[in-house]
């Protein structure tokens, strides 16, 4: 896939992981095949859409048949990296760390949390029915380069998260899926995607209220 990242909208590399899901529900049902209009109605958009994203990778799909499923998840699986596991690290082992390391969807997707980091020395320990060991804060930056992680889940407070991205970045991270409640600075070839679940609530309430 000889596709520039930088001319794909982000909009569309998160919709292609949309279509994964449906794609993977088509297979545990054994679809062989599946048309533009549905599979974008499963995944909540419209077909022209789903065309259009798709189209950034080439010629996909037979008109009047619509597309292979096991070949068009491949196809994603390869655009997205997740057709091998890819190590990643957490940082912040408190309540919501801990839930995240007894995910177990992660390695479902491609995604292998390998090692664990918490600056409170009472932490430094294997959490109950986790394989995933707690690691001092300290050896984090050290463990990244060894191994060469590039992607990284943050859970700690707010205070600590932009030295603690500074740290990642530093070590050679590109990727961060912050669950801090707070606006990180980093470079431009490093990705943050942040997750505030107080803000998703507050966007909540104003429907319900």
């Amino acid at each position: 896939m000889a596709v520039k990242a930088a001319a794909i909208p982000k909009k569309s590399i998160y919709r292609l992981s949309l279509y994964q899901r449906c794609l993977d529900m088509l297979k545990a049902n054994e679809i062989e095949t599946v048309s533009s209009e549905a599979l974008a109605k499963a995944a909540g958009v419209k077909s022209t859409q789903l065309r259009k994203d798709l189209a950034y990778f080439g010629q996909i799909g037979t008109r009047g048949l619509g597309y292979n499923v096991g070949a068009l998840s491949e196809m994603i699986q390869e655009v997205l990296g997740t057709n091998s596991l890819q190590p990643v690290i957490l940082v912040g082992v408190g309540n919501l760390g801990s839930a995240l390391l007894r995910y177990n969807g992660f390695r479902k997707e491609g995604f292998e949390i390998t090692a664990a980091f918490d600056s409170s020395l009472d932490k430094v320990r294997v959490v109950e029915g986790v394989r995933v060991k707690v690691y001092p804060a300290a050896e984090m930056e050290v463990y990244v380069r060894r191994h060469g992680v590039k992607m990284a889940i943050m859970a700690v407070p707010g205070e600590a998260a932009q030295p603690v991205a500074n740290q990642l970045v530093a070590s050679g991270v590109v990727g961060i899926l912050n669950f801090s409640p707070t606006v990180l600075q980093v470079p431009e070839n490093v990705i943050v995607n942040s997750v505030d679940l107080a803000l998703e609530l507050e966007h909540l309430s104003y429907y319900v209220r």
